[in-house]
């Protein structure tokens, strides 16, 4: 059985290829977002949605736990009664834009993680965010789809693969997340 380790290799290949410059980059929007008190939203749908969540908790709790400086961020994704209500009255399509409408300002941050990067919740949510003074993140795969130009910082995984895009988009937020945890000096 050979499957494991070409799958590993295909995934370090993509680790690779990866943007180092841009995930420091979006360290620095997320410290300075923490520093100035500013919330950061995150969202997705499916595989990204549980990335979404991941995420959001790494950086409440893992990454605010016993500091002074502490994270305000909310996954969008996490109101199930929100979304149901949104999807069933209104429409699947403004399920995470209608939220940011009642907690976003001006400073804010926004985090879309899309693999295809064409997922139309996600994409309306940055466009409200970029039309509303917010800071825009996005984690895209494939060709970045829709989304990945429309963000002010495109964290792209240059693969077709959707596995190895969601397993590159967790490593990011970890990289994110970590360097809270490890690096920052307390």
């Amino acid at each position: 059985m050979e499957f494991a380790a070409k799958y590993q290799q295909s995934l370090t290949e993509t680790l690779a290829a990866l943007d180092t410059k841009a995930i420091d980059q979006a360290i620095l929007w997320m410290k300075e977002a923490r520093d100035s008190g500013q919330t950061i939203f995150v969202a997705g749908n499916g595989g990204s949605a549980s990335t979404a969540s991941h995420f959001a908790c790494d950086l409440m709790k893992g990454a605010s736990y016993t500091r002074d400086k502490r994270f305000k961020i909310m996954a969008l994704t996490d109101n199930l009664a929100t979304i149901t209500a949104y999807s069933n009255d209104v429409g699947y399509d403004c399920v995470f834009v209608e939220q940011m409408k009642n907690f976003a300002k001006p400073g804010d941050l926004f985090l879309a993680i899309s693999g295809s990067g064409n997922s139309p919740n996600v994409v309306t949510a940055m466009d409200y965010a970029n039309k509303n003074g917010i800071k825009t993140i996005a984690m895209t795969g494939r060709d970045g789809g829709k989304l990945g130009p429309m963000a002010n910082l495109n964290l792209h995984v240059p693969s077709p693969h959707m596995g190895r895009i969601e397993d590159a988009h967790l490593i990011m937020c970890h990289t994110i997340c970590y360097y809270f945890m490890d690096a920052e000096p307390r």
